[in-house]
């Protein structure tokens, strides 16, 4: 069956970066878009950024660009996301999402906590 395994996240300063992996297996996953989403606490899911089948094209909610950066490695079923300067707000559960179409798959999510 399909699965995405999220992993990466912790405890950061503010200021500080995480790398958040997300490994894909049951799908063929160089057919799929990923993308990242994040749940604040007592807040609804958003699109934190999104990337392209081949990884030539992304995207990111403005309150990330520039600090974020979403990557992916088709021969290792891998996306990534690498966040820097970590602020207080990005605080979340973060989900990697795969979509092709009316396929449509979720990880478990990692705790990204950032704080002093």
């Amino acid at each position: 069956q399909v699965q995405l395994v999220e992993s990466g996240g912790g405890l950061v300063q503010p200021g500080g970066s995480l790398r958040l992996s997300c490994a894909a297996s049951g799908l063929t996953f160089s057919r799929y878009a990923m993308n990242w989403h994040r749940q604040p606490p007592g807040k609804g899911r958003e699109l934190v950024a999104a990337i392209t089948r081949a990884g030539d094209s992304s995207i990111y909610a403005d309150s990330v660009k520039g600090r974020f950066t979403i990557s992916r490695d088709n021969a290792d079923n891998t996306v990534y996301l690498q966040m820097n300067n970590l602020k207080p707000e990005d605080t979340a559960v973060y989900f990697c999402q795969a979509v092709n179409g009316k396929d449509n798959y979720w990880g478990q999510g990692t705790q990204v906590t950032v704080s002093s």
